[in-house]
């Protein structure tokens, strides 16, 4: 099974979101005949659930499950799963959340589930020992935890209505179990399966730990997710234990790690160390943002001006998840990443990461705010149909447009 051919598809999926986010983007600038609400369900459900979750669960059937020898039943999970996007897709900017789109997410969920079943099931004998499938295993759990926040915002909806804190709260638990647990694992558990493979080995008592305060702090900044509506001060607390955790996870992993950066210089091309260096500076960011959001000031500064959020949630999934998608994609060898490629993607990430941040950073700060802004931010921001079309053609059809 050719699955360069699955990647290629994801790809479509990444051009599709970035096309929409051009759209989002005008939005502010000329008149444009869309629902804007309609539009960006498509443009996030699209990007979680069509580029991120097929790149990260055909890394994990290459890596652990390919031997398996259970090649139909992966493809059906596939086209099923890519049913329930499309549907998605075209549904979602017409209509948001109503009858059909409801549908169409409700089967994904039952694909989430059929694929993590699959997983657990099939997994090879030699893999159920190592670290790496432990957090593999964890992360689709989390997978499968995440649901709960989909399923719960239909009832909200029919019942309390979606000016209810429980709808907010709904799709913010959602979220968080999706980038913070099911991505982040996934692809930490890919990182440890390239780390055995090498022969690097770790001390148990370290693996155990670092797994420990990382579920611990994954679990507990939950309560993050719900500081936006001044709850009792214990959540805020629970919260920042979470973040605490969470930082010396990621401490304790680099410790780890140190003594084996030359190993993993020489295994990885120039490109996947450099796309690796850059996740691992902005997770430094990450940690240290969450850190910050734990004081009641600025969890309320965050609710008060939505540029804050929207930054945070940029600088995750485009400046950490899909840059480590990207590279360990391409040691895999599942797709190529040409050189222009990556400049007008980070290129385009930076400029629009700064316009958004400035924005939130001048209405706190009283900064001048400039009249060209949202032009500019959406001139930016055609940048990465741009890239991500090189990324794409230059993987559709290698021969004729690949250069390195």
């Amino acid at each position: 099974m050719d699955l360069k051919k699955h990647i290629a598809i994801a790809l479509f999926y990444f051009l599709i979101v970035a096309l929409l986010g051009v759209l989002l983007r005008f939005y502010f600038v000329i008149p444009i005949p869309f629902n804007y609400k309609f539009l960006l369900h498509a443009h996030s459900h699209t990007a979680l659930l069509g580029w991120i979750y097929l790149g990260l669960t055909t890394l994990i059937y290459r890596i652990f499950l390919s031997e398996a020898k259970k090649t139909k039943l992966y493809k059906r999970i596939f086209i099923f799963t890519n049913f329930c996007i499309i549907g998605m897709l075209v549904t979602f900017p017409f209509q948001g959340y109503a009858l059909f789109s409801i549908i169409f997410s409700t089967f994904f969920l039952f694909a989430t589930y059929w694929f993590a079943w699959f997983a657990m099931k099939y997994i090879p004998q030699r893999f159920k020992n190592r670290f790496s499938w432990k957090l593999i295993k964890t992360a689709l759990l989390y997978l499968v935890l995440s649901s709960l926040g989909p399923w719960a915002i239909g009832g909200v909806m029919g019942t309390l209505g979606t000016e209810s804190i429980w709808y907010k709260t709904s799709i913010y638990f959602y979220l968080h179990f999706q980038y913070n647990c099911w991505f982040i694992l996934a692809l930490l558990g890919v990182l440890f399966y390239i780390l055995e493979e090498k022969g690097i080995q770790f001390n148990p008592e370290k693996l155990k730990s670092f797994f420990l305060l990382l579920n611990f702090g994954v679990l507990f900044t939950v309560f993050l997710s719900v500081l936006w509506f001044a709850p009792p001060i214990i959540f805020y607390i629970f919260g920042l234990l979470g973040a605490v955790s969470q930082g010396l996870a990621f401490y304790e992993l680099y410790l780890m790690l140190k003594d084996h950066f030359p190993v993993l210089k020489k295994s990885f091309a120039p490109r996947t160390i450099f796309l690796l260096k850059i996740a691992g500076s902005l997770m430094v960011v990450k940690l240290l943002m969450q850190l910050f959001s734990t004081h009641p000031y600025f969890s309320d500064l965050a609710f008060k001006l939505k540029d804050f959020v929207i930054g945070y949630l940029h600088l995750v999934f485009l400046g950490i998840v899909i840059t480590t998608l990207l590279a360990f994609l391409k040691y895999f060898k599942l797709l190529r990443l040409p050189k222009r490629f990556l400049f007008l993607y980070l290129f385009a990430f930076v400029t629009t990461e700064i316009l958004i941040f400035y924005k939130a950073l001048s209405f706190w700060l009283n900064l001048p705010f400039f009249s060209s802004y949202y032009t500019l931010l959406a001139i930016f921001s055609m940048i990465f149909p741009i890239a991500v079309g090189i990324l794409f053609f230059k993987n559709i059809f290698p021969q004729k447009f690949y250069n390195p």
